[in-house]
């Protein structure tokens, strides 16, 4: 069962992310640009505001944030502060980025779409700690969830449109040996955000079918959570004990039946806790 922890404060909810530091959950509202933050039990949701889109974010090693913008990243040492925007990654305004996270050595990823969803035309990106900007993935269409084992030997990755899971050897930064994990039913929805739970298994945000679902590592279907809105986005832990799930939803085609739902972060008290979001190092 999920209860809704806000009235709901995003147009377009995504990438939620525990900032133990702050002791605050902190998600985007993507298409406003702005980074939005509560307290675990819920309260007043703070806003701030980085850019035409904030796509996707994780706590620095030294203090502040590494934000995924438009089109490329940008730093802050400050969570409320200014923004210092990274050199563009590339320049079609046609594309921009959708979703991310880090590895264990501090190395953080994050994928691109088009805004029409245009087959093929995105990738997923890796900045490392020096500030350097790599392409890892070519030919994406909607680049969205990925996690990284704790010991870094392996990652969990969505292309949306593939209604898939696979999952990657990784070897010094790079994904090798790409190989189905999760495939949802399209009835069922399509994969979007998703997360690790302390035992390794992947809970998996449906796009368009009000739920989130956690599967083995094998990919067997455990557990399905129904959500009261239809749009689900993404699902991370957190709390001080990381027991908690929260699930970000968005208001896009929201029926009038999801009203004062659609956009509201949701929590779930599973049986199994979550890990520490991955820092970047830079």
């Amino acid at each position: 069962m999920v209860e809704q922890v806000d009235a709901p404060a995003a147009e377009h909810g995504e990438g939620p992310c525990w900032d133990a530091t702050a002791g605050v959950l902190r998600w985007v509202d993507m298409l406003r640009g702005d980074l939005l933050a509560v307290a675990p039990g819920g309260g007043p949701v703070t806003r701030h505001h980085v850019g035409t889109v904030a796509a996707a974010l994780r706590p620095r090693t030294g203090g502040g944030l590494v934000v995924a913008t438009e089109r490329g990243f940008a730093l802050l040492d400050d969570p409320d502060g200014p923004v210092r925007q990274l050199p563009e990654v590339w320049t079609d305004p046609a594309v921009r980025m959708n979703d991310g996270g880090c590895d264990p050595h501090g190395r953080f990823y994050c994928g691109s779409m088009a805004y029409d969803a245009t087959p093929g035309a995105a990738a997923l990106y890796r900045l490392d700690p020096d500030g350097t900007v790599h392409t890892v993935l070519t030919g994406v269409t909607v680049s969205n969830g990925l996690a990284f084992t704790p010991d870094g030997t392996t990652a969990y990755y969505a292309d949306t449109e593939t209604g898939r899971v696979d999952a990657f050897s990784v070897l010094d930064g790079e994904l090798l040996d790409r190989r189905p994990v999760v495939v949802v039913p399209a009835a069922d929805g399509a994969p979007d955000g998703l997360t690790l739970d302390a035992d390794g298994h992947l809970w998996v945000a449906l796009w368009g079918g009000g739920a989130v679902r956690r599967y083995s590592p094998d990919g067997e279907l455990e557990q399905h959570l129904p959500v009261p809105v239809r749009h689900v986005t993404a699902c991370t832990f957190g709390g001080p004990g990381l027991d908690t799930l929260y699930v970000t939803t968005s208001t896009v085609d929201a029926t009038p039946d999801e009203y004062g739902r659609a956009g509201a972060l949701f929590a779930h008290h599973p049986t199994v806790g979550g890990l520490p979001p991955l820092p970047y190092a830079g």
